[in-house]
């Protein structure tokens, strides 16, 4: 079940970063998007596995962890 979670999630936030690339709301190329993204949901999973942080819906934390990465990481590199 673990699995399946996971990769969803995965997808959920490379879906999200391609969209993001796709409307123009970021402007970092398709392939920074989608691993900035898919690595903020994979993050965000496994402190929902371990600690229990986050909400209940593996779908919903994937949604707000890839928004967010792609919003603090860009802008924490930038000048």
């Amino acid at each position: 079940m673990m699995g399946f979670a996971l990769f969803g999630s995965m997808l959920i936030a490379g879906l999200i970063g391609y969209a993001s690339e796709k409307t123009g709301w970021t402007k970092n190329g398709y392939l920074p998007s989608i691993l900035i993204c898919i690595g903020g949901a994979v993050l965000v999973f496994f402190l929902r596995r371990m600690f229990g942080i986050g909400f209940h819906s593996a779908g919903l934390n994937a949604i707000l962890s890839a928004i967010g990465a792609l919003v603090i990481v860009p802008f924490h590199w930038r000048k």
